[in-house]
Protein backbone atom coordinates (compact mmCIF):
# COMPACT_ATOMS: atom_id res chain seq x y z
CA UNK A 1 0.00 0.00 0.00
CA UNK A 2 1.57 3.12 -0.78
CA UNK A 3 2.11 6.18 1.35
CA UNK A 4 -1.32 8.22 -0.21
CA UNK A 5 -3.72 4.87 0.47
CA UNK A 6 -2.57 4.51 3.85
CA UNK A 7 -3.42 7.83 5.12
CA UNK A 8 -6.56 8.44 2.79
CA UNK A 9 -8.84 5.65 3.58
CA UNK A 10 -10.74 4.40 0.37
CA UNK A 11 -14.45 6.03 -0.01
CA UNK A 12 -17.39 4.66 0.81
CA UNK A 13 -20.25 6.33 -1.81
CA UNK A 14 -23.58 6.45 -0.51
CA UNK A 15 -25.02 8.12 -3.60
CA UNK A 16 -24.09 6.11 -7.00
CA UNK A 17 -26.19 5.63 -9.61
CA UNK A 18 -26.47 2.37 -11.98
CA UNK A 19 -28.17 2.39 -15.32
CA UNK A 20 -30.17 -0.70 -15.97
CA UNK A 21 -28.88 -2.78 -18.85
CA UNK A 22 -31.43 -3.41 -21.30
CA UNK A 23 -32.51 -7.17 -20.87
CA UNK A 24 -33.13 -6.35 -16.81
CA UNK A 25 -37.15 -7.04 -16.90
CA UNK A 26 -37.37 -8.69 -20.56
CA UNK A 27 -35.07 -11.51 -18.89
CA UNK A 28 -37.00 -11.98 -15.65
CA UNK A 29 -40.60 -10.90 -16.17
CA UNK A 30 -43.66 -13.78 -16.57
CA UNK A 31 -44.23 -14.49 -20.66
CA UNK A 32 -47.37 -12.65 -20.68
CA UNK A 33 -46.25 -9.82 -19.18
CA UNK A 34 -42.97 -8.98 -21.25
CA UNK A 35 -44.80 -7.06 -24.20
CA UNK A 36 -46.31 -4.42 -21.53
CA UNK A 37 -42.97 -4.64 -19.39
CA UNK A 38 -39.94 -2.48 -19.81
CA UNK A 39 -37.89 -2.88 -22.71
CA UNK A 40 -35.49 -0.66 -24.80
CA UNK A 41 -36.04 0.73 -28.61
CA UNK A 42 -33.41 2.06 -30.36
CA UNK A 43 -35.69 5.33 -32.18
CA UNK A 44 -35.06 8.91 -33.30
CA UNK A 45 -36.00 12.06 -30.67
CA UNK A 46 -38.74 14.37 -32.11
CA UNK A 47 -38.74 16.87 -29.33
CA UNK A 48 -37.23 16.75 -26.09
CA UNK A 49 -37.39 19.81 -23.40
CA UNK A 50 -37.07 20.17 -19.70
CA UNK A 51 -39.03 22.96 -17.92
CA UNK A 52 -40.26 23.50 -14.46
CA UNK A 53 -38.71 20.49 -13.55
CA UNK A 54 -40.99 18.56 -16.18
CA UNK A 55 -38.73 16.21 -18.89
CA UNK A 56 -41.22 15.63 -21.60
CA UNK A 57 -39.74 13.87 -24.67
CA UNK A 58 -40.94 12.46 -27.73
CA UNK A 59 -40.10 9.48 -29.17
CA UNK A 60 -39.81 9.22 -33.38
CA UNK A 61 -40.81 5.88 -35.13
CA UNK A 62 -37.94 4.19 -36.92
CA UNK A 63 -36.22 5.63 -39.70
CA UNK A 64 -37.77 9.21 -39.07
CA UNK A 65 -35.17 12.21 -39.16
CA UNK A 66 -33.43 13.11 -35.75
CA UNK A 67 -31.02 12.00 -32.89
CA UNK A 68 -31.16 8.38 -32.46
CA UNK A 69 -30.98 6.81 -28.96
CA UNK A 70 -32.07 3.78 -26.49
CA UNK A 71 -35.40 4.38 -25.18
CA UNK A 72 -37.32 2.29 -22.36
CA UNK A 73 -40.93 1.75 -23.06
CA UNK A 74 -43.38 0.60 -20.71
CA UNK A 75 -47.08 0.97 -20.85
CA UNK A 76 -47.45 4.45 -22.20
CA UNK A 77 -44.20 5.82 -21.09
CA UNK A 78 -41.15 6.59 -23.51
CA UNK A 79 -38.53 7.27 -21.76
CA UNK A 80 -34.80 7.99 -23.25
CA UNK A 81 -31.08 7.51 -22.41
CA UNK A 82 -29.70 11.17 -21.73
CA UNK A 83 -26.20 12.13 -21.10
CA UNK A 84 -27.58 13.72 -18.01
CA UNK A 85 -27.89 10.14 -17.04
CA UNK A 86 -24.53 9.27 -17.20
CA UNK A 87 -21.90 11.78 -17.68
CA UNK A 88 -18.60 10.36 -16.42
CA UNK A 89 -15.88 10.64 -18.33
CA UNK A 90 -17.16 13.69 -20.45
CA UNK A 91 -16.06 17.20 -20.24
CA UNK A 92 -18.62 20.18 -18.83
CA UNK A 93 -19.31 21.68 -22.26
CA UNK A 94 -20.22 17.65 -23.94
CA UNK A 95 -23.03 17.26 -20.82
CA UNK A 96 -26.38 18.09 -22.21
CA UNK A 97 -29.53 17.17 -22.42
CA UNK A 98 -29.06 14.82 -25.62
CA UNK A 99 -30.57 11.21 -26.14
CA UNK A 100 -27.78 8.05 -25.87
CA UNK A 101 -27.28 4.93 -26.85
CA UNK A 102 -25.58 2.39 -24.64
CA UNK A 103 -23.12 2.29 -27.17
CA UNK A 104 -22.34 6.02 -26.04
CA UNK A 105 -21.97 5.64 -22.43
CA UNK A 106 -18.97 4.73 -20.35
CA UNK A 107 -19.35 0.77 -19.75
CA UNK A 108 -18.99 1.21 -15.90
CA UNK A 109 -22.46 3.22 -16.10
CA UNK A 110 -24.12 -0.50 -16.63
CA UNK A 111 -21.52 -3.37 -16.69
CA UNK A 112 -20.17 -4.64 -13.27
CA UNK A 113 -16.31 -5.36 -13.94
CA UNK A 114 -16.19 -2.39 -16.02
CA UNK A 115 -17.92 -0.40 -12.36
CA UNK A 116 -14.96 -2.09 -10.40
CA UNK A 117 -11.98 -0.53 -12.17
CA UNK A 118 -13.90 2.51 -12.57
CA UNK A 119 -14.13 2.28 -8.71
CA UNK A 120 -10.46 1.47 -8.29
CA UNK A 121 -9.73 4.64 -10.39
CA UNK A 122 -11.87 7.01 -8.02
CA UNK A 123 -10.70 5.46 -4.88
CA UNK A 124 -13.95 4.26 -4.04
CA UNK A 125 -14.10 0.85 -2.15
CA UNK A 126 -17.56 0.42 -2.04
CA UNK A 127 -21.09 1.59 -3.04
CA UNK A 128 -24.64 2.01 -2.95
CA UNK A 129 -26.28 2.51 -6.23
CA UNK A 130 -29.49 3.90 -7.09
CA UNK A 131 -31.69 3.67 -9.58
CA UNK A 132 -32.41 5.22 -13.19
CA UNK A 133 -35.29 4.57 -14.89
CA UNK A 134 -37.12 3.62 -11.89
CA UNK A 135 -36.12 6.73 -10.37
CA UNK A 136 -35.33 7.36 -7.05
CA UNK A 137 -37.63 5.01 -5.32
CA UNK A 138 -39.46 3.23 -7.87
CA UNK A 139 -42.03 5.97 -8.97
CA UNK A 140 -41.90 4.84 -12.33
CA UNK A 141 -43.55 1.66 -11.14
CA UNK A 142 -45.98 3.32 -8.55
CA UNK A 143 -47.16 5.78 -11.66
CA UNK A 144 -47.99 2.94 -13.97
CA UNK A 145 -51.36 1.79 -14.42
CA UNK A 146 -51.00 -2.05 -13.91
CA UNK A 147 -49.88 -2.69 -10.50
CA UNK A 148 -49.85 -6.60 -11.00
CA UNK A 149 -47.19 -5.89 -13.61
CA UNK A 150 -45.71 -2.82 -11.07
CA UNK A 151 -45.26 -5.41 -8.24
CA UNK A 152 -43.29 -7.95 -10.62
CA UNK A 153 -41.37 -5.25 -12.16
CA UNK A 154 -40.39 -3.94 -8.32
CA UNK A 155 -39.33 -8.03 -8.08
CA UNK A 156 -37.71 -8.57 -11.09
CA UNK A 157 -35.41 -5.07 -10.03
CA UNK A 158 -34.56 -6.41 -6.75
CA UNK A 159 -33.16 -9.74 -8.39
CA UNK A 160 -31.19 -8.24 -10.43
CA UNK A 161 -29.54 -6.15 -7.86
CA UNK A 162 -29.01 -8.20 -5.51
CA UNK A 163 -28.18 -11.59 -8.03
CA UNK A 164 -26.36 -9.22 -10.54
CA UNK A 165 -25.20 -6.23 -10.41
CA UNK A 166 -24.60 -6.43 -6.30
CA UNK A 167 -23.60 -10.52 -7.43
CA UNK A 168 -20.40 -12.72 -7.58
CA UNK A 169 -18.66 -10.57 -10.01
CA UNK A 170 -19.33 -7.69 -7.47
CA UNK A 171 -17.15 -9.03 -4.93
CA UNK A 172 -19.09 -7.41 -1.87
CA UNK A 173 -18.18 -3.85 -3.27
CA UNK A 174 -21.65 -2.83 -4.36
CA UNK A 175 -23.76 -2.98 -1.77
CA UNK A 176 -27.49 -3.63 -2.73
CA UNK A 177 -30.08 -1.07 -2.37
CA UNK A 178 -34.08 -2.71 -3.09
CA UNK A 179 -37.30 -1.00 -4.02
CA UNK A 180 -40.73 -1.43 -2.72
CA UNK A 181 -44.03 -1.43 -4.30
CA UNK A 182 -44.81 1.95 -2.52
CA UNK A 183 -48.70 1.79 -2.98
CA UNK A 184 -49.09 -0.74 -0.39
CA UNK A 185 -47.61 -1.09 2.58
CA UNK A 186 -48.36 -4.54 3.05
CA UNK A 187 -46.39 -6.09 -0.04
CA UNK A 188 -43.97 -3.24 0.70
CA UNK A 189 -42.88 -4.73 4.26
CA UNK A 190 -43.02 -8.09 2.09
CA UNK A 191 -40.54 -7.06 -0.33
CA UNK A 192 -38.54 -5.74 2.99
CA UNK A 193 -38.50 -9.14 4.18
CA UNK A 194 -37.89 -11.19 1.02
CA UNK A 195 -35.09 -8.97 0.45
CA UNK A 196 -33.67 -9.31 4.32
CA UNK A 197 -33.14 -12.56 4.11
CA UNK A 198 -30.50 -12.88 1.26
CA UNK A 199 -29.04 -10.21 2.79
CA UNK A 200 -30.22 -6.70 1.62
CA UNK A 201 -29.52 -3.88 4.45
CA UNK A 202 -30.73 -1.00 2.37
CA UNK A 203 -34.02 0.09 0.43
CA UNK A 204 -34.90 3.01 -1.30
CA UNK A 205 -38.01 5.86 0.07
CA UNK A 206 -39.19 9.43 -0.85
CA UNK A 207 -37.95 11.52 1.41
CA UNK A 208 -41.07 13.05 1.15
CA UNK A 209 -44.19 10.65 0.10
CA UNK A 210 -47.41 12.96 0.02
CA UNK A 211 -45.85 14.33 -2.90
CA UNK A 212 -46.01 11.27 -4.98
CA UNK A 213 -49.87 11.09 -3.62
CA UNK A 214 -48.95 8.97 -0.94
CA UNK A 215 -49.58 8.74 2.87
CA UNK A 216 -47.11 11.03 4.95
CA UNK A 217 -44.95 9.18 6.91
CA UNK A 218 -46.48 11.49 10.19
CA UNK A 219 -49.64 8.72 10.06
CA UNK A 220 -49.98 5.27 10.80
CA UNK A 221 -49.86 4.14 6.69
CA UNK A 222 -46.04 3.39 6.66
CA UNK A 223 -46.18 1.15 9.66
CA UNK A 224 -46.32 -1.92 8.08
CA UNK A 225 -43.03 -1.32 6.23
CA UNK A 226 -41.11 0.84 9.42
CA UNK A 227 -41.86 -2.56 11.15
CA UNK A 228 -40.27 -4.60 8.42
CA UNK A 229 -37.28 -2.11 8.48
CA UNK A 230 -37.30 -2.23 11.59
CA UNK A 231 -36.99 -5.74 12.70
CA UNK A 232 -34.46 -6.35 9.29
CA UNK A 233 -32.01 -4.00 10.14
CA UNK A 234 -32.56 -2.51 6.80
CA UNK A 235 -31.58 1.34 6.73
CA UNK A 236 -34.17 3.67 4.85
CA UNK A 237 -32.07 5.70 1.92
CA UNK A 238 -33.91 8.77 0.86
CA UNK A 239 -32.58 10.66 -2.28
CA UNK A 240 -33.27 14.05 -2.67
CA UNK A 241 -35.71 14.55 -5.46
CA UNK A 242 -37.47 11.23 -4.45
CA UNK A 243 -40.37 12.76 -3.74
CA UNK A 244 -40.12 14.02 -7.88
CA UNK A 245 -39.86 17.55 -7.17
CA UNK A 246 -37.09 19.72 -6.18
CA UNK A 247 -37.06 21.37 -2.69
Amino acid sequence: MDTHESTFPLIISVDDHTVEPADVWQDRLPGKYREAGPRIVRAPVKEMTFLGGRFRPVMGEPGDDGPVGDWWVYEELRRPLTRLDTAVGYSRDEIKLEVITYEQMRPGSYDVPARLADMDVNHVQSAVCFPTFPRFCGQTFTEAKDHELGLLCVRAYNDWMVEEWCGPSARGRLIPLTLIPLWDAELAAEEVRRNAARGVRAVAFSEIPPYLGLPSIHGDGWDPFLRACDETGTVIAMHIGSSSRMP
